[in-house]
């Protein structure tokens, strides 16, 4: 079985300070899987809400499995995370208190064959953040090619 399956979502760096990081499972269905470890899924405009008292990823695009039948899944359906109590309570807190948001940073297949969800607690960052990472970035270029001469 190929376990190298990674799906980033490249825009999380560029538009949010990323606080801290955690592992979910994903609730799926059978076709959804067979999808995912085709590397046909994508993160892009995807969030993470609370409803409930548990966690969901909402616009994760998952394409249709080709070979499904009328057992095929909707490509954009809400999916329920599954972290344990405390961790849930804890991201509750942060984006009640903090005004803080929960965002899929990375798609990937565990060992055991089993689809997992990195998700990150993150603050939205303002224009001149975004303009502070472009002069480190260029920055960095320019000491690269001096090093290099």
């Amino acid at each position: 079985m190929d376990n190298n399956i990674k799906i980033r979502n490249k825009r999380i760096s560029w538009e949010y300070f990323l606080i801290e990081k955690f592992v979910a499972g994903i609730v799926l269905t059978g076709t959804e899987i067979k999808s995912i470890r085709n590397g046909k899924a994508s993160l892009a405009e995807s969030y993470c809400y609370f409803e409930g008292g548990e966690l969901f990823v909402r616009n994760m695009h998952i394409s249709e499995y080709s070979y499904g039948t009328y057992n095929n899944h909707l490509a954009k359906r809400d999916r329920k995370l599954l972290l344990n109590k405390r961790e849930l309570k804890r991201l509750n807190r942060q984006v009640k208190e903090k005004s803080m948001t929960i965002v899929p940073v990375l798609l990937f297949v565990n060992a055991k064959g089993l689809a997992k969800l990195e998700i990150a607690l993150a603050k939205g960052k303002h224009f001149y953040d975004k303009r502070e990472n472009l002069k480190e970035k260029d920055h960095k270029r320019e000491i690269d090619r001096q090093m290099k001469r």
